[in-house]
């Protein structure tokens, strides 16, 4: 798939000066063709549009999305249940919006606001967009991470995120050995690396608060499980071992 920037305003229905910012801040950013110069979206692409929009109907803000998405660690498919579940309270507060407009045209008299409420929705779409930022705070890895996430392109993102997985592949294949040995600190040491290259300094400090959160966060550890049960256990071992001889 390659579209042209007047196809994808098409295609996901917004505006070509809506690409053009989000491409300025980092967010979607085209792929710029060796050959002619031009500018493609491709599949991928598209992907990551139909993730932002669904973040927008949400009514998260422009930052707290690109938080989200260059959050290392970013789940689709977590991110795709969490979206269920707010949209799911949208739907819910709009069908008791939909209620009382029934009621008033029924001439009711009723003095009901609780459709109006958006407690609930508000509350749980801040606690998503603050877990990116919680995680690292005011930092120097979070701004560092923000900054290299908007000097990239999605084919930096793409190839990212399949050398983070090969990392993670590495590492199930090792998960029955010894956390301490050979291969599994070299594992370790690469990964450390990786981090630090593509996304913010990683000091040996924020490795151990890695490796401490995924065992403890079941998000995480979900996540590294899905390449064999027990790789989060694993390379949080792997970790511990590493930051202890030092």
């Amino acid at each position: 798939m390659r579209l042209s920037i007047s196809e994808m305003a098409k295609l996901c229905g917004v505006s070509v000066r809506t690409l053009h910012y989000y491409d300025q801040i980092g967010l979607l950013c085209p792929e710029t063709a060796a050959d002619s110069g031009y500018r493609w979206y491709r599949e991928a692409d598209v992907e990551r549009m139909q993730q932002i929009l669904f973040f927008r109907e949400l009514d998260f803000s422009l930052k707290d999305i690109l938080a989200i998405l260059s959050d290392p660690h970013y789940d689709r498919q977590e991110a795709l249940r969490r979206q269920r579940v707010l949209l799911r309270m949208k739907r819910d507060r709009l069908d008791r919006l939909l209620d009382l407009l029934d009621a008033r045209l029924k001439g009711e008299q009723t003095m009901e606001f609780a459709g109006f409420d958006r407690h609930d929705i508000d509350a749980a779409r801040e606690k998503y967009a603050a877990e990116a930022r919680e995680r690292w705070g005011d930092t120097d890895a979070w701004r560092q991470s923000q900054e290299r996430a908007a000097r990239s392109d999605t084919g930096e993102w793409d190839a990212q995120a399949e050398g983070m997985n090969d990392i993670f592949r590495r590492a199930a294949a090792l998960r029955d050995t010894d956390p301490a040995s050979p291969e599994a600190q070299a594992l370790v040491r690469e990964w450390q690396a990786f981090l630090t290259e593509h996304y913010y300094d990683c000091t040996d400090a924020i490795l151990v608060g890695l490796g401490e959160m995924y065992t403890a966060d079941q998000r995480f550890r979900e996540n590294l499980d899905r390449f064999g049960a027990g790789t989060a256990s694993f390379l949080s071992a792997a970790i511990a071992a590493y930051t202890n001889t030092k």
